[in-house]
């Protein structure tokens, strides 16, 4: 099976298989090592509680280890047992992501999951609800060591950092705010390097004078248009259709959007991580919704668990946010923008002051992904885009198909009536 058919590994969050095999094999000596010194941390405590007391979900986790992956083309299994599956997340959560040309695993979390979440019994134990708030108290805590000190000791130029002659060629450091003689660069966490800004006139924003032209609001890579779409389809299947009820989270502006379009595009583990409007207008609203964060589609069996047929199915389902923008052209009306975190933390961050009634220029900046594999939807009304600047999206079923080229944030990407 094509690493090429898979996102995360064309946008670098995990590596090519053999590599992903080699990293997990080496955590696995890590921790069998240190497994007799280490008290797990209180969220993965919460999580093995919670297995004890659910004996249908502790079933689920251990068969979960124990299947072979749809999909998956693993040489062995890695993971023994749910102890040993505890003490790997356990261990993440006081690491911050390295840098590597060759082997990076961008969200190491997901690198532990990659086995079970091609399971059976591990497709029903992501969409468990009691099992995704432990998930979510784990992430969250591993996002409290992100945001401190103790994360920056990846930004260094050592082998491994961020500031490394390779790193810095692979981020174009020159391109964002940083301070190129302070140590870390100036940042006080690997949160803040993570979400570091461009500078000033490093991304200007398209025809800022011409509201029929929309601009993309992050730098993303296309994944799929999606055109006449419904109030209620059959999100989890193969051809990937959008479902405005599910996809809005039953918001009530879903109705004026049937029929509409929906662009969605996903960002790549070196990228620019933050948001911006589309168009001039005025915010409606703007809120989060609580998802899953690793369940993959399953119906379409094998295929199906890989990323590239399983994106439509995760802005359905995965943590994410729903900010509603009146545009200022009254011919584009009402547009959605829907920013999903995919895998391992995967904050979407709304700016406070997004309130109803506040007036957003085109490009404004709406809030950001703390860390994350992330994928982001527009979603338009009917009959208002005209045409996309990128019509190019590769088929999921092409092998053969290369990535698709990075679009600018605030670059063209479609034009309305």
């Amino acid at each position: 099976m094509s690493d090429t058919k898979d996102v995360r590994r064309q946008a670098g969050w995990l590596p090519p298989q053999d590599d992903l095999e080699a990293w997990l094999e080496e955590r696995q000596e890590r921790v069998e090592a240190d497994r007799d010194d280490v008290e797990l941390h209180p969220a993965v405590v919460e999580l093995q509680e919670l297995l004890a007391s659910d004996p249908l979900l502790r079933m689920y986790v251990e068969r979960m280890l124990t299947e072979e992956p749809q999909g998956k083309p693993y040489g062995r299994r890695h993971i023994q047992d749910t102890g040993q599956l505890l003490r790997l997340i356990d261990q993440v959560l006081t690491t911050a992501p390295e840098f590597s040309e060759k082997v990076m695993v961008a969200t190491p979390l997901g690198a532990i999951f990659d086995w079970p979440m091609g399971t059976t019994a591990g497709f029903a134990a992501f969409r468990e609800p009691r099992f995704n708030a432990a998930l979510k108290k784990i992430l969250n805590a591993w996002c409290v060591f992100l945001d401190s000190p103790d994360s920056l000791y990846v930004l260094t130029d050592a082998e491994g950092g961020w500031m490394s002659e390779e790193a810095v060629e692979a981020i174009g450091i020159e391109r964002f705010e940083h301070d190129p003689d302070a140590e870390h660069w100036g940042f006080d966490s690997w949160n803040a390097f993570f979400t570091r800004r461009f500078k000033e006139g490093e991304r200007p924003v398209a025809e800022p004078d011409d509201d029929r032209v929309v601009v993309s609001p992050c730098e993303s890579s296309p994944y799929a248009i999606g055109r006449d779409v419904q109030r209620e389809d059959s999100f989890w299947i193969k051809s990937q259709p959008y479902s405005l009820r599910d996809l809005l989270a039953r918001d009530p502006s879903v109705d004026d959007f049937v029929g509409g379009t929906v662009w969605q595009s996903y960002l790549s583990a070196t990228s620019y991580h933050r948001w911006h409007s589309p168009v001039a207008g005025t915010v409606v609203r703007a809120f989060n919704v609580d998802g899953t964060y690793y369940s993959e589609a399953d119906t379409e069996g094998a295929e199906a668990t890989e990323p590239s047929s399983s994106q439509g199915y995760t802005a359905h389902v995965a943590t994410r946010a729903v900010i509603l923008i009146e545009a200022d052209n009254p011919e584009i009306g009402l547009v959605a923008f829907v920013p999903i975190g995919m895998s391992d933390v995967s904050s979407c961050r709304i700016h406070p002051h997004l309130q109803p009634g506040y007036h957003l220029a085109k490009g404004e900046e709406l809030g950001y992904f703390q860390f994350g594999g992330s994928t982001v939807c527009l979603v338009f009304r009917p009959g208002v885009v005209q045409g996309f600047s990128l019509q190019a999206i590769p088929e999921p079923d092409d092998p053969a198909a290369p990535a698709p080229p990075v679009v600018q944030v605030c670059s063209p990407i479609a034009l309305t009536r």
